[in-house]
Protein backbone atom coordinates (compact mmCIF):
# COMPACT_ATOMS: atom_id res chain seq x y z
CA UNK A 1 0.00 0.00 0.00
CA UNK A 2 1.44 3.38 -1.04
CA UNK A 3 0.61 6.40 1.07
CA UNK A 4 2.26 8.99 -1.16
CA UNK A 5 2.26 8.97 -4.90
CA UNK A 6 4.38 11.76 -6.36
CA UNK A 7 5.51 12.13 -9.92
CA UNK A 8 9.02 13.47 -10.54
CA UNK A 9 7.64 16.92 -11.33
CA UNK A 10 5.49 17.02 -8.17
CA UNK A 11 8.41 15.92 -6.04
CA UNK A 12 10.60 18.67 -7.53
CA UNK A 13 7.90 21.30 -6.88
CA UNK A 14 7.51 20.08 -3.30
CA UNK A 15 11.28 20.23 -2.77
CA UNK A 16 11.51 23.78 -4.21
CA UNK A 17 8.65 24.98 -2.00
CA UNK A 18 10.41 23.61 1.09
CA UNK A 19 13.73 25.22 0.05
CA UNK A 20 12.05 28.59 -0.59
CA UNK A 21 10.17 28.51 2.72
CA UNK A 22 13.35 27.65 4.61
CA UNK A 23 15.30 30.43 2.87
CA UNK A 24 12.59 32.99 3.62
CA UNK A 25 12.47 31.95 7.28
CA UNK A 26 16.24 32.28 7.63
CA UNK A 27 16.28 35.60 5.80
CA UNK A 28 13.45 37.12 7.84
CA UNK A 29 14.89 35.95 11.15
CA UNK A 30 18.30 37.38 10.26
CA UNK A 31 16.77 40.85 9.85
CA UNK A 32 15.78 41.11 13.51
CA UNK A 33 18.00 42.53 16.21
CA UNK A 34 19.63 40.07 18.61
CA UNK A 35 17.30 39.80 21.60
CA UNK A 36 18.37 40.37 25.21
CA UNK A 37 18.74 37.47 27.58
CA UNK A 38 16.58 37.68 30.71
CA UNK A 39 18.55 39.80 33.19
CA UNK A 40 20.84 41.37 30.57
CA UNK A 41 18.67 44.49 30.47
CA UNK A 42 20.19 45.40 33.87
CA UNK A 43 23.67 45.81 32.31
CA UNK A 44 24.47 49.50 31.84
CA UNK A 45 26.61 50.98 29.08
CA UNK A 46 28.66 54.02 30.08
CA UNK A 47 31.55 56.05 28.66
CA UNK A 48 33.55 56.71 31.87
CA UNK A 49 35.48 54.22 34.00
CA UNK A 50 33.56 53.26 37.14
CA UNK A 51 35.13 53.38 40.60
CA UNK A 52 35.20 50.55 43.13
CA UNK A 53 34.36 47.91 40.52
CA UNK A 54 36.02 44.66 39.54
CA UNK A 55 37.38 44.45 35.98
CA UNK A 56 36.18 41.29 34.22
CA UNK A 57 37.51 41.65 30.67
CA UNK A 58 36.62 42.93 27.23
CA UNK A 59 33.52 42.21 25.24
CA UNK A 60 32.61 42.61 21.57
CA UNK A 61 29.02 43.03 20.44
CA UNK A 62 28.19 42.62 16.77
CA UNK A 63 25.25 42.38 14.42
CA UNK A 64 25.03 41.95 10.65
CA UNK A 65 27.43 40.70 8.04
CA UNK A 66 28.03 40.77 4.33
CA UNK A 67 24.84 38.81 3.57
CA UNK A 68 22.33 39.46 6.37
CA UNK A 69 23.40 43.03 7.07
CA UNK A 70 22.10 44.21 3.73
CA UNK A 71 18.59 43.07 4.72
CA UNK A 72 18.68 44.46 8.26
CA UNK A 73 17.72 48.03 9.15
CA UNK A 74 20.39 50.29 10.64
CA UNK A 75 18.38 50.51 13.86
CA UNK A 76 18.28 46.71 14.17
CA UNK A 77 22.01 46.47 13.39
CA UNK A 78 22.85 48.95 16.16
CA UNK A 79 20.36 47.58 18.70
CA UNK A 80 21.41 44.01 17.95
CA UNK A 81 25.08 44.84 18.52
CA UNK A 82 24.27 46.56 21.83
CA UNK A 83 22.12 43.61 22.92
CA UNK A 84 24.87 41.15 21.92
CA UNK A 85 27.38 43.10 24.01
CA UNK A 86 25.03 43.23 27.02
CA UNK A 87 24.31 39.48 26.73
CA UNK A 88 28.02 38.65 26.73
CA UNK A 89 28.72 40.97 29.67
CA UNK A 90 25.80 39.45 31.59
CA UNK A 91 27.17 35.95 31.04
CA UNK A 92 30.52 37.16 32.43
CA UNK A 93 28.73 38.45 35.55
CA UNK A 94 29.16 42.10 34.61
CA UNK A 95 26.91 45.00 35.50
CA UNK A 96 28.68 47.84 33.65
CA UNK A 97 30.18 48.10 30.17
CA UNK A 98 32.50 50.98 29.40
CA UNK A 99 32.17 51.61 25.67
CA UNK A 100 35.62 51.80 24.05
CA UNK A 101 34.89 51.97 20.33
CA UNK A 102 32.20 51.55 17.70
CA UNK A 103 32.59 50.48 14.11
CA UNK A 104 30.23 50.04 11.23
CA UNK A 105 30.92 48.34 7.94
CA UNK A 106 29.48 49.38 4.65
CA UNK A 107 29.24 47.68 1.30
CA UNK A 108 28.11 49.04 -2.00
CA UNK A 109 28.58 49.20 -5.71
CA UNK A 110 29.81 51.87 -8.07
CA UNK A 111 28.74 52.33 -11.67
CA UNK A 112 31.07 53.55 -14.44
CA UNK A 113 29.28 56.92 -14.58
CA UNK A 114 29.88 57.64 -10.88
CA UNK A 115 26.61 56.45 -9.38
CA UNK A 116 26.03 53.56 -7.04
CA UNK A 117 24.76 52.54 -3.66
CA UNK A 118 26.29 52.27 -0.22
CA UNK A 119 24.62 50.65 2.77
CA UNK A 120 25.56 49.77 6.32
CA UNK A 121 25.94 46.02 6.69
CA UNK A 122 27.34 45.46 10.16
CA UNK A 123 27.91 47.17 13.50
CA UNK A 124 30.54 46.27 16.09
CA UNK A 125 30.95 47.65 19.62
CA UNK A 126 33.92 47.00 21.90
CA UNK A 127 33.82 47.61 25.63
CA UNK A 128 35.31 46.65 28.99
CA UNK A 129 33.16 44.81 31.48
CA UNK A 130 33.02 45.51 35.22
CA UNK A 131 31.12 44.06 38.15
CA UNK A 132 29.96 46.81 40.46
CA UNK A 133 28.03 46.55 43.71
Amino acid sequence: MRYFSFSGYQLLRYFLVIVCMTACTILLSSCAATSLLPGAEQVQIVTKEPTDCQYLGEVIGEQGGAFTGAFTSNVNLEQGALNDMKNKAFKMGGTIIVLITTRSGQTGSVTPIGGGTLEQTNVLYVGTVYRCR
